[in-house]
């Protein structure tokens, strides 16, 4: 991701920025929050205990010689970026290589009985068996009785906002929005969207985070099989746990069955999504670069040949917007379309705003949001965003 003057590449050498505050406070919380999930042993404890001590003044160190996928991270950047501060390289690099160090501090690659064992699990699980899960699923009951094209919509927007609102203000949510002074839908191409999923081909989904905010986004492949939008769906989802609630298939299988065991509409839909994997028309990819500290534009060509061939991707969620723009300085007018002329074919980005990175606003927009909230704005999750490159 070489830099450019015009939107230089993401650091967090600057403090009182938002990807310094992500270094120097969310990863060591992060570090203490797990190790007090699990009642790891003395190893587990003494390595967690030297990564915290690593990221607050230590450097960049590769991966042990014996740890399976060394080679892989040494061709990602760790050969290139040893020895250096992890403030003084790519954020986007620096973000993904803790959570591969913290995988590798509590035995996640194994050998030995922590292998395999995801450290984020009871965050993801707590959240998914929350009351606030059980209200969202019968919240779907509502939406037996409307359109298929508001059913659509009201799903679309689901999966755009995840666990911040129910069905019900979904659904009312786009008309709502033109008269707000500072719009909480910044960018809108769900027109456009819709227009592109005309019954044939193949949907790509690369799915965000787990438990409630996977849920939505299962619906709506389920509302799109259903409604005979497209002929198949591939979900995307990590090869391993990353970053604190990235979706893998365990979370997939978790979101499933809490549908299926839920009353009314839900386990429907449940049903529904289950018979869709037992047939073929749902299938789950996990390849090994969707967790790779890279962009999208550096995709390996196996990858790039999937989405090539689908009819649309959907990208989900804050970090994937940021992998598929590239996690650079842009000035937010900067076209939606050129910043995504690399990737294979059709693409449309649903993301709640959690970080710096933006694109695609036109200027009255922007000059309305620094108005109101400065630069709040582009990292507190209270704006969204529907784009499409198509």
């Amino acid at each position: 991701m070489p830099d450019t003057p015009a939107a230089p590449v993401l650091l967090g050498d600057e403090p009182g920025s938002f990807p310094h505050s992500v270094l120097a406070e969310r990863h060591p919380a992060i570090i203490r929050q797990v190790r007090d999930a699990f009642p790891y042993g003395p190893a587990q404890h003494r390595a967690l205990d030297a990564l915290l001590e690593n990221c607050a003044e230590g450097t960049i160190q590769p991966l042990p010689a014996e740890a399976p996928d060394h080679g892989q991270w040494a061709a990602w950047g760790t050969d290139a970026y040893a020895g250096q501060s992890w403030y003084d390289v790519p954020w986007l690099w620096s973000e993904s290589y803790f959570y591969r160090r913290l995988l590798g501090a509590v035995g996640y690659f194994g050998p030995g009985a922590w292998q395999g064992i995801d450290p984020f699990r009871p965050f993801k699980r707590a959240e998914l068996d929350a009351p606030e899960t059980d209200e969202e699923l019968a919240a779907l009951d509502a939406l037996e009785g409307k359109t298929p094209q508001e059913r659509g919509r009201a799903l679309l927007h689901g999966s755009l906002w995840g666990n911040r609102a129910d069905l019900g203000f979904r659904l009312s949510a786009t008309g709502s929005a033109s008269r707000a002074p500072v719009p909480a839908l910044v960018a809108d191409d769900s027109d456009r969207l819709w227009s592109l999923l005309s019954g044939t081909g193949t949907l790509c989904l690369v799915a965000d985070n787990a438990g409630r905010e996977l849920i939505p986004d299962l619906l709506l492949i389920a509302h799109l099989l259903d409604q005979g939008s497209v002929e198949r769906a591939v979900l995307h989802i990590k090869p391993h746990p990353y970053y604190v609630s990235d979706a893998t298939t365990a979370d997939v299988i978790d979101a499933v069955r809490r549908l299926t065991g839920a009353p009314g509409a839900a386990a429907a839909y449940g049903h529904r999504l289950w018979s869709a994997m037992a047939d073929g028309r749902l299938t789950v990819r996990a390849h090994a670069f969707s967790c790779a500290p890279l962009p999208y534009a550096e995709m390996p060509a196996d990858l790039r040949a999937e989405f090539a061939a689908a009819t649309l991707t959907i990208v989900k969620g804050d970090l994937n917007y940021r992998r598929l723009v590239g996690d650079r300085r842009w000035a937010p007018t900067t076209p939606f379309a050129d910043v995504t002329a690399a990737f294979p074919g059709p693409v449309a980005a649903l993301r709640t705003l959690k970080s710096d990175v933006i694109t695609g606003l036109d200027a009255d927009t922007v000059a309305a949001l620094v108005a109101a909230e400065e630069q709040r704005w582009r990292t507190g999750g209270t704006h969204a965003l529907i784009q499409v490159k198509g």
